[in-house]
């Protein structure tokens, strides 16, 4: 049943508050033909690694689309338009050409260009399990930062380390496809030590507006009995504290340092790396996970297969509604979520954005994506409420677009798009947040 939409007017934010949008350079842009491969091109070309053995060589086909989508984004009256630079298409001739195209765009129609530097799309003949792909993000995020850094002032290093590690080097379920379990810890370091070296490019470029995008959610452990609790905190320390503790308080969680590469003298130099300030954290957030302590056979969740050697197991979350991801849907876990970190880290933590938040439904009329974003939205202010420095709030996503292994099966998108025609159509959702910003001027 499709829920009414709120009518509620939606709480005020702080001055100054950023409202914006994000999208993906492998999810939207296209053009595969104009610049290197990536590891998502040679993953995709595999048969069975995508549900619809889809590809991203068109997409959105924004790379000769970009104006009208500028256009949707001006329109909609956001702030800011969070893209990411391919490396890829940065490696190849004219690449940094369109990032110039699309930025100047960007700056005449009023909209803050906000790009992240790496999300997913390695250059295929680089790989994370070898440190010295850490120095070459660095150049590379230098080399960018001289062609933009005169209109460009708020950058991303990374997007979702995380579930770049997760997905990709440990479950073989996203590019470059390796099934290492914990052996691709050493990405996790690389990327971290990565973003590190990035942050001195991107200040010694003349940058001052630094942050990066992790992915968190809360992890509720699945009963107060002891062995579901141990599980629990330690998929926390897998996907949260991995990503967050070395970067804002310059260590690695307690047993999670042992099994990085090199000896204790390098870690502690890089951790010094990995720790450099930034101006503010970035959150992509979904959804909250259950766990408890393994099953003793494979877990299907989320459209992943999760080996029974794991140490914890994935459970249902009940009593909440889902998305066509299957995600629940569980509003009030941000608020959780947020208040959570204010209270670990103090005044470690850095004002926080949330860089990612949005949900998967199928058809225009998407009344369940105004209920989510609206439901998220005020849990947002909720924070903020209770005392969190919240500077910004970009939803997931602008267009409906390639959604790496599951192709093009879900829409993420305010704006859908025919991927046989490639025409935009505003969704209802669209409209709703094109009514709130309008709203607040």
């Amino acid at each position: 049943m499709i829920r009414r939409m709120a009518t509620n007017p939606i709480p005020q934010f702080p001055a100054g508050f950023l409202w914006g949008v994000s999208t993906s350079a492998h999810q939207i842009e296209g053009a595969a033909g104009e610049r290197e491969p990536s590891v998502w091109d040679a993953f995709t070309a595999e048969p069975g690694r995508v549900k619809d053995d889809s590809t991203a060589a068109v997409a959105c086909d924004h790379y000769h689309r970009y104006p009208e989508d500028v256009a949707l984004l001006a329109d909609l009256g956001v702030d800011a338009y969070r893209f990411s630079v391919s490396w890829p298409r940065v490696n190849s001739p004219g690449g940094l050409d369109f990032y110039d195209r699309l930025v100047d765009e960007l700056c005449a129609a009023g909209v803050r260009p906000v790009p992240t530097l790496f999300h997913w799309d390695l250059p295929l003949a680089l790989d994370w399990l070898d440190r010295d792909t850490a120095a070459r993000f660095a150049e590379y995020a230098a080399r960018v930062a001289e062609r933009l850094g005169d209109r460009v002032t708020k950058w991303i290093t990374l997007n979702e380390p995380a579930e770049h590690t997760l997905l990709g080097h440990a479950l073989g379920a996203h590019a470059p496809g390796k099934q290492l379990l914990f052996d691709a810890l050493p990405v996790a370091h690389h990327q971290l030590l990565a973003h590190g070296l990035a942050v001195r490019a991107l200040r010694a470029a003349g940058v001052t507006d630094i942050g990066i995008a992790n992915s968190h959610g809360p992890t509720w452990p699945a009963s107060q009995e002891s062995a579901d609790l141990e599980a629990a905190a330690f998929y926390d320390i897998l996907l949260n504290r991995l990503f967050s503790d070395p970067l804002l308080l310059g260590r690695y969680p307690e047993g999670i340092g042992e099994l990085m590469p090199g000896d204790s003298a390098a870690l502690d130099s890089d951790l010094k790396v990995i720790a450099e300030p930034i101006d503010w954290y970035g959150i992509n957030y979904y959804a909250p996970t259950k766990v408890g302590a393994p099953q003793g056979a494979e877990i299907e969740f989320g459209g992943l297969t999760l080996p029974a050697e794991l140490p914890f197991s994935v459970r249902e979350i009940e009593g909440h509604p889902v998305t066509d991801f299957g995600w629940p849907v569980v509003p009030e876990a941000l608020t959780e979520l947020l208040t959570g970190f204010r209270a670990r880290f103090g005044d470690r933590l850095p004002p926080i954005v949330i860089t990612e938040n949005g949900c998967s439904y199928e058809g225009i009329d998407d009344q369940e994506r105004i209920a989510y974003l609206d439901g998220h939205v005020r849990a947002l202010h909720r924070a903020v409420e209770a005392g969190v420095d919240v500077r910004g709030y970009f939803v997931w996503s602008l267009l409906d677009n390639f959604e790496w292994a599951e192709g093009y099966e879900r829409r993420f998108g305010l704006v859908h798009v025919d991927y046989d025609t490639l025409e935009r159509t505003p969704k209802a959702s669209y409209g709703w947040l094109r009514d709130i910003l309008r709203a607040r001027r």
